[in-house]
């Protein structure tokens, strides 16, 4: 077996091509939920929502893919928690639970661990797949968000659907895109380097 084919067999994410530690374990961990902290402050504010349009959402859903599920679940949780505990890193350098936009948090965790999932399964490696990849991540976050956004700031689910799911979709389509091409293209890089 060729060193390339060892690089891409089945139930690998890209994190699993570094040299297998807990201190690499960690170091993703952490990484990941700083760069979901950077990419939240890429933001930007949709008249008349609670919510803006951020880099979050596709950090956190890269994040899962790029590390599985299990690393992809914990680098959110941390972020999750270390923003509940004060950390100014959510979306326009904000911290607490009390947001309207806090159920997008927490949809995102759930959302990592199961792009993570499919990534070890291989959906990670091709354009399409990848697209679904990215509808399934996108999805579960909205499915938990737009939930919490109407309870949160007292909305109708009509109301919280038409201010924190609609005037989103676009984005998405542009991140799906971005994901596309981003994944299947480290995972060629990857083979052709082992």
């Amino acid at each position: 077996m060729s060193t390339a084919a060892a690089v891409v067999r089945p139930n690998t994410v890209l994190a699993d091509l570094l040299p297998a530690s807990r201190v690499r374990d960690a170091a993703l961990v952490v990484g990941g939920a700083a760069l979901t902290g950077l990419a939240a402050q890429l933001s930007v504010p949709v008249p008349g929502s609670p919510v803006p349009v951020t880099g979050q959402t596709f950090a956190a859903l890269l994040v899962g893919t790029a590390l599985g599920a299990r690393r992809g679940f914990a680098a959110l949780a941390l972020y999750a928690v270390a923003g509940v505990a004060g950390m100014p890193w959510f979306a326009d350098a904000s911290s607490g639970w009390g947001a309207p936009s806090f159920g997008y948090i927490l949809g995102m965790m759930l959302a990592s661990a199961a792009v993570g999932a499919l990534a070890r399964r291989g959906a990670d490696r091709g354009v399409w797949r990848m697209a679904g990849v990215m509808a399934v991540g996108s999805a579960i976050t909205y499915a938990v968000g737009v939930p919490y956004l109407a309870v949160a700031a007292h909305l109708s689910l009509g109301q919280a659907v038409a201010l924190g799911l609609t005037p989103y979709l676009l984005g998405d389509a542009l991140k799906a895109a971005l994901a596309m091409g981003a994944l299947p293209a480290a995972w060629k890089l990857a083979g052709r380097r082992g």
